[in-house]
């Protein structure tokens, strides 16, 4: 059974995050929130996207990154960071069960030391002279990478 989670370091838009905490209920994923946010986290925030998923869903806030890689270490998972920077494409890449996905600010990506201190940086192969997808998008199209090269969708 796959046990993949899904982190955003302190995303900025509501509704990104409320539609990846709505993929995440639906796909049995928990999600990690690295703080601080460019919103305050609440329903009335998240409500729209993530509708009455948000209930369904495991969500564990970390007061920063330091917090989070602290417990991530403790664990034993590997840190698998979606970048624009990757010269890995996500699809050639061999997940494990354990890993957390991790995904960062919409507008400004996560720092070089979060960049450097990941175990694998995938990139979302794309038409040249495009900036990025949407982080909710590339979000599912990872997870569902994911759970295909797990078995993670047998499970459901």
């Amino acid at each position: 059974m796959s046990d993949i989670r899904i982190a955003l370091y302190q995303p900025d838009i509501p509704g990104n995050t409320g539609t990846i905490l709505r993929l995440a209920a639906c796909l049995g994923f928990k999600v990690d929130i690295i703080e601080p946010a460019g919103f305050v986290l609440s329903d009335k925030n998240l409500r729209r996207a993530g509708m009455d998923y948000l209930a369904s869903v495991a969500m564990t806030r970390h007061v920063n990154w330091e917090q989070f890689e602290a417990w991530r270490r403790g664990e034993g998972r590997r840190l698998v960071l979606a970048s624009t920077r990757a010269a890995v494409s996500y699809v050639t890449f061999g997940f494990r069960p354990d890993d957390i996905l991790l995904f960062g600010r919409e507008s400004a990506g996560v720092p070089e030391a979060v960049h450097e201190g990941a175990d694998a940086r995938l990139l979302i192969p794309m038409v040249a002279g495009q900036r990025s997808i949407n982080v909710a998008m590339s979000a599912a199209m990872m997870a569902g990478e994911a759970l295909r090269q797990t078995a993670g969708f047998a499970a459901l």
